[in-house]
């Protein structure tokens, strides 16, 4: 359930940048989209900190995994989007293929408790999601 609320707060996050770049408003500055993502950030990192019992260097580690792939992710949709690329499918596999390297980041550090948590609470739901919509495909 929580990485179901997570997934549909990183989506949120992207069209909410999307959704900026297409109405008369304007596309959001580069500052502000950054500031949007480090507060999700932040708040990702405090929700698996208090789910997780994390020590501070998994906090760290959490952080950093998320900041760079949620830039690296971010990076590849808007270049979809500038391509002016309509098919959903492939911004759904840019995040399914980001979210599974969050996963196997995540199993580096995670204790073997912590992880059983976190798949628990979401994760192995996310995979056969993921795996679904992989198979979908083919």
């Amino acid at each position: 359930m929580n990485f179901y609320r997570l997934l549909n707060v990183i989506l949120a996050f992207c069209l909410s940048v999307f959704a900026a770049a297409a109405q008369n408003q304007g596309p959001q500055t580069p500052e502000q989209q950054e500031k949007q993502l480090l507060e999700f950030v932040d708040k990702e990192v405090q929700r698996l900190s208090e789910l997780l019992n994390l020590e501070y260097w998994q906090e760290f580690y959490v952080d950093s995994t998320l900041t760079h792939d949620y830039h690296a992710m971010t990076e590849e949709l808007t270049a979809l989007q500038k391509a002016k690329v309509e098919n959903t499918d492939l911004y759904v596999g840019i995040q399914d293929k980001w979210a599974e390297q969050i996963d196997h980041s995540y199993k580096k550090f995670f204790t073997q408790e912590q992880w059983d948590r976190y798949w628990k609470t979401g994760g192995k739901k996310a995979q056969a999601a993921r795996d679904k919509r992989k198979n979908k495909k083919k």
